[in-house]
């Protein structure tokens, strides 16, 4: 698995490289809170898909979205591959969001030949196992095109509390 970590390495240098491109030739998105690159489009709507997918309890749809190698990183735990990610975290990922709204606050986000990555903020509410849920979460997410398609390659999910 290290080279997955190290495959990433030059995809998450030429994110910071091209932060600045961004700000300078921002395009408007589905809404005024995203800034995407022109090429970034078709890798947003793979991430919103997933999403989509999580949120309808199509764990299939949603694991079919991710590359077999795919590195998730969420609260500290790491899991490895799709396989781990769909026999342990996914039908449990999926039941949260089919049970509560997360609404997309701010996107960004570049594509560059064959990688792109695309990074959100948002708000979650709702209720979960009796809990209350109310959290404000940042994602990031890198994506590579196999051929036509993009998959999911790296998820880093972090959320907190909202006060």
């Amino acid at each position: 698995m290290r080279r997955n970590i190290l495959s990433l390495y030059p995809v998450l240098a030429a994110a910071v490289i091209a932060g600045p491109a961004i700000a300078q030739a921002p395009t408007a998105v589905a809404s005024n809170m995203a800034v995407l690159s022109p090429t970034a489009g078709e890798a947003a709507a793979i991430v919103d898909a997933f999403h989509q997918a999580l949120h309808l309890g199509k764990t299939a749809t949603a694991a079919a979205l991710l590359a077999e190698d795919v590195l998730i990183y969420e609260s500290g735990a790491v899991e490895q591959s799709k396989a781990v990610y769909a026999a342990h975290h996914l039908p449990a990922d999926a039941a949260f969001s089919k049970a509560t709204i997360r609404a997309v606050t701010r996107r960004s986000g570049q594509a560059e030949n064959n990688f792109a990555w695309i990074a959100t903020e948002s708000t979650t509410k709702g209720a979960y196992k009796g809990r209350p849920i109310n959290s404000v979460s940042t994602e990031t997410m890198i994506l590579r095109r196999d051929g036509t398609a993009w998959k999911i390659v790296h998820i880093h999910w972090s959320s907190a509390t909202m006060k």
